[in-house]
């Protein structure tokens, strides 16, 4: 691994800032390098509030949007409420319809399956809408380049409010509504929300027009905070003061369905990493492995025993989704090692009874082994189907446009995208793949990097600056937990290596003449070496807590080690 310690922000602005809150230079250090200079941010950073919410009728076609819903109600229109299988898009669809549906009765649900239909808005769910007489549909976190299907909807009399927050093409759908504070056109201050925030502002304005105030939505942003958290967007602006009340919620008076998920876990109190790691998998592997219906129907039951029985066969699916996800690992990379004559820059493999709900995660466990852009593929009806995961600062989606000939379909972003592709143009995709990743990749980025925010001493690590350091919550993209660096580190004796393989290191640390801190790195137990006979060696890591037998204590865990 590569460690880069991010650039030192200017002495003046860390000393303006250390001055204005009265905090230690590396505390206004960390400040300065999430864009926080002065007092009056710092203040909106620490104490997010619901009063730091934009009005949602600054979103271009709120108003349309609004007065469509309020005029299929005055109609007595149904109205189906659609929405994308994964975490962000049924959270969405729980959302809007659980609001609606608590003034008004004529409201449907509807999440395409993932296999049969594909992502975002189908033919096969405007076909239902049409048979089932709803003659407005609300898309949620898709629909922005669904241009053919709402043109398709309109010819049925079927109208449609798009909620998106993916970049919109040239042209956009010839909705009644189209919310996206990613429009061009759109002067919405913060377009960095998810499609559940999306969504969220739809029910905000709603509510606006009904004389409620965001005190009346605040039960409904358990909801929000999972799909910030599992939608990976940036944890700024409206995206940290969502997220920040939504867990709030979670861990005082979640909907019955969430209870009954962190039920299953038995943890007592959630953090933002949790609900990445314990709440999201398992809304998302209802899509993967069964329906994302059955994500729906747990999330807007509002009965705890119901709820309990969801959640029970969810934990089945999660369980067989983490067994097919190790299986698939396991075989894909005897794969890469069977198939690996010469140096490779990227990882392609392909077995056709793989099954597709589980390939995304694949490709990404391959990559913590082979770090390099890696294809999976499976067979999908008479076509070969594949997800992509890249590293840092590659765009595996422009390398998969140049070679876009061998190709049928393809889309997604930067670092994660889906294609398919006829079978016997697979040799031919799989060599342009490859040699397209060796002329554009960067050499460093080859190599896996850890970005360290600062070097620090351990006396720096008091119960205050735990204290200040845990308002930094919740972290996400742009706000990411702390890494530090410590250097002339030894371990006391007391080392040791864990988990059924020795594949964790668990240490007792210190430096200098430092009181002595527990360390756990997961995944490190191949650096014990580095360690023993108290040898002097550096360590990356972040700063958390280590809950025992009722007591907790301050623990580092560890990123990586060298001597």
């Amino acid at each position: 691994m590569r460690w880069t310690i991010k650039p030192k922000p200017s002495d003046d602005k860390i000393n303006h800032l250390a001055q204005a809150l009265n905090v230690e230079d590396f505390v206004a250090t960390l400040l300065v390098q999430r864009g926080i200079e002065t007092f009056e941010q710092a203040k909106a950073f620490f104490r997010p509030s619901l009063d730091h919410l934009h009005d949602p009728f600054l979103m271009k076609d709120m108003d349309k949007a609004v007065e469509r819903i309020e005029e299929a109600i005055a109609n007595q229109e149904r109205i189906l409420v659609f929405g994308d299988y994964d975490v962000d898009g049924t959270t969405a669809v729980s959302l809007v319809s659980s609001y609606l549906k608590s003034y008004y009765p004529h409201i449907a649900t509807y999440i395409p399956d993932r296999y049969l239909e594909g992502y975002g808005i189908s033919y096969k769910g405007i076909d239902y809408a049409e048979d089932n007489e709803f003659t407005l549909i609300i898309a949620l976190d898709c629909g922005i380049k669904s241009i053919d299907h709402v043109a398709y909807a309109k010819e049925k009399s079927i109208d449609f409010i798009i909620c998106d927050h993916h970049r919109p093409g040239d042209q956009l759908p010839e909705a009644a509504a189209v919310l996206d504070p990613k429009r061009t056109d759109c002067d919405y201050p913060y377009d960095e929300l998810c499609g559940c925030g999306v969504g969220f502002k739809l029910i905000q304005a709603l509510g606006s027009r009904k004389g409620e105030t965001i005190d009346d939505l605040i039960p409904y942003l358990d909801l929000v905070a999972t799909a910030i958290a599992a939608d990976i967007v940036p944890m700024t602006g409206e995206n940290r003061v969502l997220a920040h009340y939504g867990l709030q919620v979670i861990n005082a008076d979640p909907r019955p369905g969430i209870k009954a998920l962190v039920h299953q876990v038995k943890k007592q109190t959630l953090d933002i990493t949790d609900v990445v790691f314990i709440i999201a998998p398992r809304i998302n592997a209802a899509g993967r492995i069964k329906h994302g219906n059955h994500a729906v129907e747990l999330l807007t039951e509002f009965d705890f025993d119901q709820a309990q029985q969801f959640a029970s066969e969810i934990e089945q699916y999660n369980s067989d989704r983490k067994d097919l996800d190790k299986q698939i690992t396991k075989e894909a990379l005897a794969q890469i090692i069977e198939n690996q004559e010469t140096e490779q820059f990227t990882s392609v493999v392909f077995q056709e009874d793989w099954h597709k709900g589980v390939i995304g995660i694949v490709a990404s466990r391959l990559i913590e082994t082979y770090y390099r852009p890696t294809l999976v593929f499976t067979k999908s009806g008479d076509k070969y189907a594949a997800s992509a995961r890249s590293v840092k600062g590659f765009d595996v989606y422009n390398a998969l446009e140049a070679c876009s000939e061998h190709l049928e379909q393809f889309g997604g972003h930067m670092y994660a995208a889906g294609m398919t592709i006829l079978p016997e143009n697979y040799p031919a995709f799989k060599a342009a793949f490859e040699k397209q990743v060796q002329e554009t990749i960067q050499p460093e980025m080859r190599t896996q990097e850890i970005e360290i925010d600062a070097e620090i001493n351990f006396a720096a690590i008091t119960p205050k600056f735990f204290r200040i350091l845990k308002q930094f919550e919740p972290f996400g993209p742009q706000n990411m937990t702390p890494v530090f660096l410590s250097k002339n580190v030894i371990d006391t004796g007391h080392g040791k290596t864990m988990g059924k393989e020795d594949e964790h290191l668990r240490l007792f640390v210190k430096q200098n003449n430092s009181e002595g801190l527990a360390a756990i790195g997961f995944g490190l137990g191949d650096k014990m070496e580095f360690t023993t006979h108290q040898k002097p060696f550096q360590a990356v890591y972040c700063i958390d807590e280590n809950e025992w037998n009722g007591k907790v204590t301050t623990q580092l865990r560890l990123k990586n080690i060298k001597p």
